[in-house]
């Protein structure tokens, strides 16, 4: 069996992590579509293991947390009956936390919206941090006993609740959110610092994951036809978000500024870890 060379492999996964489909991947590089896919699966598991195993013991002092929505094999409204209920058929939310400071993202999570997934993706981030953290999130109630039952009394928690005002025009509904008029700010347990209080940068992260997953596009017709190709392409993203991509304003990459790594990784750092 042929199997790709470094180059070749290189040139695909860069094509992947800059926000090419799988499609167009396969028109730029020339290579098959299962070749393509067969890739992303085998670097994204190793992807994942690499930062379960590595992203420990952080010394993250704010952590702010969010969800982000994709859709797997159609949009839930279009889901054939014989699926519906079935997780990877329809919504799909990815839960991510992120470091204030070295804008790392220490884990992740594929799942619904559900309590269960929250207590998953809390208890998983729990332990990562060797110390006393702040985290703020938004105002999706299942937070509230997930980190209660994860974290114990050892944190300083805040919700930050947005306020909405009326929607604008009729034709303006379906693409343009509605009007943030003002923001609560609810300690939930410990003393959070006030003034620390914020979920933008995850909110800003969810910008990111959008523009460089094409999977996560909206309005386009790109997305995922199995929630476990979504898996490998988040934690592909990641990998690369954490190690390879200087962050503009760090001047670094997140892992070096959470001394989870001494240098800047290259893609092919990333392969070789197959």
């Amino acid at each position: 069996m042929n199997k790709l060379d470094t180059k070749k492999r290189t040139q695909i996964i860069a094509a992947l992590v800059e926000g090419n489909s799988i499609r167009a991947t396969c028109r730029m590089t020339g290579a098959a579509k299962g070749t393509v896919t067969k890739l992303l699966v085998d670097i994204g598991k190793a992807c994942k293991e690499y930062q379960d195993k590595h992203l420990r013991s952080l010394s993250c002092r704010r952590v702010q947390c969010d969800e982000i929505w994709s859709f797997c094999y159609s949009k839930e409204r279009n889901v054939p009956d014989e699926f519906k209920g079935q997780f990877g058929f329809g919504d799909v939310w990815t839960w991510t936390a992120l470091c204030e400071e070295s804008k790392l993202v220490p884990c992740w999570y594929v799942g619904d919206r559900t309590a269960k997934s929250a207590n998953a993706f809390i208890s998983d981030l729990a332990e990562r941090f060797k110390h006393r953290v702040q985290m703020t999130t938004d105002g999706h109630r299942v937070y509230i006993e997930a980190i209660e039952g994860a974290f114990g009394l050892n944190i300083d928690y805040a919700m930050l609740i947005k306020l909405y005002g009326k929607e604008g025009q009729e034709d303006q509904k379906k693409y343009s959110p509605a009007q943030c008029t003002g923001i609560i700010k609810q300690t939930i347990q410990g003393n959070p610092d006030s003034k620390h209080v914020s979920t933008s940068h995850v909110e800003r992260q969810n910008l990111t994951m959008r523009m460089s997953m094409r999977r996560f596009t909206r309005l386009t017709n790109a997305f995922s036809k199995k929630v476990e190709n979504l898996g490998h392409a988040v934690a592909l993203h990641f990998m690369y978000y954490n190690f390879c991509r200087i962050h503009q304003s760090l001047r670094v990459t997140p892992a070096m500024a959470a001394n989870v790594t001494d240098h800047v990784w290259d893609i092919e750092d990333i392969i070789a870890l197959l």
